[in-house]
């Protein structure tokens, strides 16, 4: 059945003031993968975060989420702490579970930096990825049954296209280095009250850094869910353009965890922002490969 319309991530996320430090989340699994993506429910928190400080000028600095349980779609409640408000910035913490959560305690907790712009250097450190741009990569929709980007619900509300790797879902693709890019771009555009890039909506899209690991083990029987122990988010520039790639590196699997990070550009060569992430892995189907170095690749 064609889709008639998107899933907008700034109101699936809003984030309704409860009380003085309360706000309540209504979230709907229209960013499920078997549940709600990690990097959404952390843009659920992020919200709330927003709300309490009631400021535009100070915007997203820095932000890491530890996900306790697993968080399921539906009403959330979301308690803000101010650790400290100064001139340059603020600093906030955020305890957010489902209102129907079994276990008692937060499901999340987030750590926050929210920072005014302030004079200081502009340096440029890094080159943007020789990879194709959104026009010129493979788009992701291929008909296969398999294809994670038909299956959860998550993808539907983004465009999306291979810059780096193959297409892991295939039982053909070839094994490569511990990296994979693909371009994304809101079908729903999400922009900030001044027509930029939001910076709240940048977790979702960080959080998709497993795909790195898919390639470093290649085809096979093993299969595995990779849910988030936690995420870092740090945006670092403005963009008012639309398609932003990740770029994800593996940097080590062992013993039933993952580490990852992860870089966002514009298509114009804007580093956008970094994330970093530490996952669970869990095993779905087969056994997990032999010893492996993919690191010269």
């Amino acid at each position: 059945m064609p889709v008639t319309s998107y899933a907008d991530l700034a109101a699936d996320t809003a984030a309704i003031a409860d009380g003085v430090d309360r706000y309540r989340i209504a979230l709907p699994d229209h960013w499920d993968y078997l549940l709600p993506s990690g990097g959404v429910v952390m843009t659920c928190a992020l919200r709330a975060a927003e709300a309490r400080l009631a400021d535009p000028s100070l915007r997203l600095a820095s932000a890491t989420t530890i996900f306790a349980t697993p968080v399921h779609p539906g009403e959330l409640v979301a308690d803000v702490h101010v650790i400290r408000r100064g001139h340059a910035a603020a600093q906030v913490r955020v305890t957010l579970r489902h209102v129907q959560a079994k276990e008692p305690g937060p499901q999340l907790e987030l750590v926050a930096t929210f920072c005014r712009e302030r004079k200081g250097p502009d340096v440029i450190a890094r080159r943007p990825p020789d990879v194709p741009g959104p026009a010129d990569s493979r788009s992701i929709d291929d008909g296969a049954p398999n294809n994670p980007h038909a299956r959860f619900r998550f993808y539907h509300a983004l465009e999306c296209r291979l810059a780096d790797g193959d297409a892991f879902w295939q039982t053909d693709f070839a094994a490569g280095p511990g990296r994979y890019a693909r371009w994304f771009r809101y079908r729903v555009p999400q922009r900030d009250r001044d027509g930029r890039f939001d910076r709240l909506a940048l977790p979702p899209i960080v959080d998709t850094m497993p795909t790195a690991l898919h390639r470093a083990i290649g085809p096979g029987a093993y299969r595995f869910l990779a849910p988030s122990l936690d995420l870092t988010v740090y945006p670092t520039e403005d963009t008012t353009r639309e398609w932003l790639l990740v770029t994800a590196t593996l940097r080590r699997a062992r013993a039933g965890l993952a580490i990852a990070d992860a870089e966002v550009w514009d298509d114009e060569g804007r580093l956008v922002a970094c994330g970093a992430q530490a996952m669970y892995l869990q095993t779905v189907a087969g056994e997990p490969p032999p010893p492996l170095d993919a690191s010269r690749r």
